[in-house]
């Protein structure tokens, strides 16, 4: 027990500080690749810590040899977006509260384009209301609707892309960490440093998640709790710190740009691997999931189209998940 402790918290420790020098790469690979600040996050920070998370559902699903194997997959494509649009908002709003002070701040605010937001929630509210509809009936052709998923998030890609966002130099960006003294380093160090902090946190999650699983069997928590509740967390680990440390820097708009971006791959790459591969019937934990995920983006959508968000209004998202963890936990005891 005491080096399962030992490890949780030598990896996250680790996650957090390979977060520090992702962070830091994307915002510089960003600015090679004259993206626009909100693209960076949506695309590049998204696509880059949402892969370890894809490649869960992706091994479980395809090459899970029992059904309760792959219901792993099938959990991780639900439970991604649900601590995304719960957790991830709430932890953006305490750290713009929390570090006001810091960051000089007269008013609290959330300084982001709202209606690019509100947009973003629009489209992931109905790209997931399909993807739960799918999950409650069964007929022949819903594998091949996988495709439409993938499709989907190609459709998100190329717009944001094609975004008329500020460029990345407009955001004032600290020298890489692994040249510190260059004001303009070369881009094999940018990527360099990108990759193996991606590779870092990829590693580090796994090892995270696996004593989470761990201490879950030694306290006697019920299995389900752990995979449902737990699990979801942990694998959301990495997206979470970044918009953390965004905030701390005042850089809210790449952090919720990572959050958002994160929260349509979730929607879309590992649904389509689930669809591919599973019978993607919900249970009831799984149909009580998505309605808590559809209540926070409503909510989320309602506040970003009014023009203006108060960073404590984002704290009530996080009570949803409290909410499943409870439900969770007396569905399972009864």
């Amino acid at each position: 027990m005491l080096l399962t402790l030992c490890l949780f918290l030598v990896s996250a420790g680790a996650i957090y500080l390979a977060c520090e020098y992702f962070v830091n790469g994307i915002e510089w690979l960003g600015r090679k690749l004259s993206l626009g600040a909100t693209a960076t996050g949506t695309v590049l920070a998204a696509f880059g810590t949402a892969l370890p998370e894809s490649a869960v559902t992706f091994v479980a699903v395809i090459f899970g040899k029992t059904p309760e194997a792959r219901d792993i997959g099938v959990g991780a494509a639900m439970g991604g977006p649900l601590v995304l649009a719960t957790i991830a908002y709430a932890v953006v709003g305490i750290a713009l509260w929390r570090n006001r002070g810091r960051l000089r701040r007269a008013d609290m605010q959330v300084r982001v384009d709202h209606q690019r937001l509100a947009r973003d929630q629009a489209w992931f509210l109905a790209i997931f209301a399909v993807k739960v509809g799918l999950g409650l009936v069964a007929f022949a052709l819903k594998p091949w609707l996988g495709v439409l998923f993938l499709l989907a998030y190609a459709m998100y890609v190329w717009r944001e892309m094609r975004s008329d966002d500020s460029a990345p130099e407009d955001e004032e960006l600290e020298p890489l960490k692994l040249r510190p003294h260059q004001a303009e380093p070369a881009m094999r160090w940018v990527a360099a440093q990108t990759v193996a902090a991606l590779v870092v946190i990829a590693v580090a999650s796994r090892v995270f998640v696996g004593q989470l699983e761990a201490i879950g069997v030694a306290l006697a928590l019920p299995p389900h709790l752990v995979a449902l509740v737990l699990s979801p967390v942990a694998t959301e680990l990495p997206e979470t710190l970044n918009a953390l440390i965004w905030v701390r820097q005042g850089k809210e708009r790449l952090a919720l740009a990572n959050i958002s971006g994160a929260m349509m791959i979730q929607a879309t790459i590992p649904s389509a691997l689930a669809i591919f591969a599973t019978p993607w019937l919900f249970d009831t934990p799984l149909i009580v999931s998505g309605a808590l995920t559809a209540a926070a983006i409503v909510y989320l959508w309602w506040l970003f189209r009014r023009g203006r968000v108060d960073a404590r209004w984002l704290l009530p998202v996080g009570l949803l998940y409290a909410v499943f963890a409870g439900f969770v936990a007396w569905h399972f005891a009864h």
